[in-house]
């Protein structure tokens, strides 16, 4: 049973995609859904992310000792300075660990 729904939740989602990138399809969506869908993104981005960073030990920590909120907030700034996504992935990578190992 557990099989027979993974393998349909699989076809769902598959032809969920397929319907909008088959170019042979005649499924368009108008400027307005695009304009909408392009917060799904970020907004889900946020709902997995926000509880990781300011939840670790599922409290609030604000503190300068959390070190997923400092290496979140590097990932932020090396972003919004270098505009290379693999360059900050990596560094911010970089520090969070050495600020874990450091601050634990």
């Amino acid at each position: 049973m557990i099989w027979l729904l993974i393998l349909g939740m699989g076809l769902l989602v598959f032809l969920n995609r397929y319907a909008f990138l088959e170019p042979r399809l005649p499924l368009r969506l108008s400027s307005n859904a695009r304009q909408f869908l392009g917060f799904a993104v970020p907004g889900m981005l946020t709902a997995i992310c926000g509880p990781i960073i300011f939840l670790p030990e599922h409290q609030l920590d604000l503190s300068l000792t959390n070190p997923y909120l400092l290496g979140s907030v590097v990932a932020v700034a090396l972003v919004l300075l270098t505009r290379s996504v693999l360059l900050s992935m990596l560094v911010s990578m970089l520090i969070f660990f050495l600020l874990r190992s450091w601050l634990a």
